[in-house]
């Protein structure tokens, strides 16, 4: 039977997660700053439709990118490099958001509902949630946002108004990361847009063992002040 979370911001372990669904581990509480934290710092993050309780998820095998093995393709060097840009962090986390909500095609609906934004945005308030942005001509065009405790960072979601946008925000995040000592990045689930990337499927108890590890690390000092403008000649 699937635990139904009580008012304390608990988890069961994450070992005790389902096998079908893949990774679905208990249902029910909050989205509170205290819950959230707790989740994160075991491995466990929300996602949920409109028409469901709050799900809490723990998947194994787990998708993540080791920074050093990060992957840039010759075409997505060449728009690194090429592309007139700014990358830009913490200055429009809500609308990163709610563009990574928005409807995508082939997609019936978004896990990405008000309360959710609306609590991420409480820990973006705390300095916990961070959005990477990318923009061209003053306009926001794509980007990411995650968690970050420690020296680990997890990702949650990416939007693109333009081709590549995303991830041009995604290699000056991860370059920055690296330099700075994170050790690990969550991607959560496999994708074959971030295997591009360089990330990979890693048992859990391999993931477990290395969030323990990057949890126990002080995160750098002004590791968020970052700010980057491309003009190629």
């Amino acid at each position: 039977m699937l635990p139904w979370l009580g008012r304390a911001p608990v988890f069961p372990p994450p070992e005790s997660a389902l096998d079908d669904p893949p990774g679905l581990l208990a249902a029910g509480g909050d989205l509170s700053v205290a819950r959230l934290l707790a989740a994160y710092s075991h491995g466990i993050f929300p996602w949920y439709g409109p028409d469901e309780p709050i799900l809490w998820w723990s998947p194994a095998p787990r998708m993540v990118l080791f920074p050093p093995q990060l992957k840039v393709s010759r075409s997505l060097a060449k728009t690194l490099r090429n592309t007139r840009y700014e990358i830009r962090v913490d200055t429009a986390f809500r609308q990163v958001m709610e563009a990574c909500g928005a409807p995508r095609r082939g997609q019936r609906g978004t896990w990405i509902l008000p309360e959710m934004v609306d609590a991420y945005c409480r820990l973006f308030d705390r300095g916990v949630a961070h959005s990477w942005e990318t923009w061209i001509d003053g306009e926001l065009v794509g980007g990411l946002y995650g968690v970050s405790l420690g020296t680990m960072f997890f990702g949650e979601s990416m939007f693109s108004r333009q081709s590549d946008a995303s991830k041009l925000a995604f290699v000056h995040m991860v370059r920055h990361l690296a330099a700075h000592g994170c050790g690990m990045i969550d991607c959560q689930m496999h994708t074959a847009h971030l295997a591009s990337l360089g990330a990979r499927l890693i048992p859990r108890d391999a993931f477990l063992a290395t969030l323990k590890e990057q949890l126990a690390r002080a995160q750098p000092i002004n590791l968020w002040n970052y700010h980057y403008r491309n003009e190629p000649s």
